[in-house]
């Protein structure tokens, strides 16, 4: 028998939101045995809790935010799967303003912290989700697709396609071979450079920058553009590799890109409110569809 565990210890970390750019304190807590996982918005009082669980989603326009009554957390995809990923069924994330710090784009900074320091067993069985039969959520616009089977063990598979000549069609799975610190929890958000100058017009990415993000250069550009974007992010003699990426960073998988999705359909996936048990099968997924089929999940049970 499986059972609950909690952290061993609080975990702190502070730095700007990726949306918002406003900066935020987090600090991740050990909590009792069942009580999932829980926001609290400490700016504005004790007991302003947002559990995290599908039906609590209220928007998906690039991250995934949740809201109980006055309080909103956003960008809560990769502490999700992070503790996810780890094996954490049960934490409180006190933070301190709307959205969690993005730190180095991907769930590592939590896997450094708190991994190597083990977790603490709880007495009581883990409470999986189990199917009893399966969920499917298609945007045929789109051409998107999650669909959760029953299964007996956990499975993650995903299929990327941005039909991005640098990208191409990559995939990445996840399943009990797989170590998760290692292997998905590690891989960093990314951006193609042709939307920065439209997100950044539209109040978007405001924390956003060449530490935080892998930027793939899909069209051809100018220098002067280049230099622009060096000059925006304050980094000097930033380049365009011959792979089609900017130059400040070495790619951590070929597929880091698809990887780092698989992260997001983790953690968008544990507001099923627990572990699942089920074979999950995505295509050109997001934080849109993958909130939507957790909350089909959710409405089975």
């Amino acid at each position: 028998m499986q059972l609950q565990q909690t952290l061993k210890k609080c975990y702190s970390f502070e730095g700007k939101g990726l949306h918002t750019g406003r900066v935020a304190k987090m600090t991740i807590k050990p909590a009792p045995a069942d009580t999932g996982i829980r926001f609290r918005r400490t700016d504005i009082g004790e007991d302003a809790y947002v559990p995290a669980l599908a039906e609590n989603v209220s928007c998906t326009a690039r991250s995934t935010t949740i809201s109980c009554g006055q309080a909103s957390v956003s960008t809560i995809e990769h502490v999700m799967s992070a503790l996810t990923g780890m094996g954490v069924d049960n934490a409180v994330i006190d933070i301190d303003n709307i959205e969690v710090p993005i730190l180095d784009g991907s769930a590592k900074p939590y896997i450094d912290a708190i991994w190597h320091d083990g977790f603490l067993q709880q007495d009581a069985p883990r409470r999986y989700v189990e199917l009893t039969e399966t969920v499917e959520i298609r945007n045929d616009e789109k051409g998107s697709v999650v669909r959760l089977e029953p299964a007996e063990e956990f499975s993650y598979n995903i299929k990327v396609d941005f039909n991005s000549r640098v990208l191409g069609v990559q995939n990445a799975q996840w399943d009990s071979s797989v170590v998760y610190p290692e292997e998905i929890g590690i891989c960093r958000t990314f951006v193609f450079f042709h939307e920065i100058e439209f997100l950044y017009k539209n109040n978007l990415v405001k924390g956003g920058d060449v530490d935080n993000a892998i930027v793939i250069v899909e069209h051809p550009v100018t220098e002067e553009q280049v230099n622009r974007m060096s000059q925006l992010f304050n980094v000097p003699a930033l380049t365009v590799r011959e792979d089609g990426y900017l130059s400040n960073l070495v790619l951590r998988f070929p597929n880091e890109c698809a990887r780092h999705k698989l992260l997001d359909l983790i953690g968008d996936l544990r507001l099923c409110g627990g572990f699942l048990k089920a074979k999950v099968t995505a295509e050109k997924a997001g934080h849109g569809i993958n909130t939507a089929a957790a909350k089909a999940v959710r409405a089975t049970l």
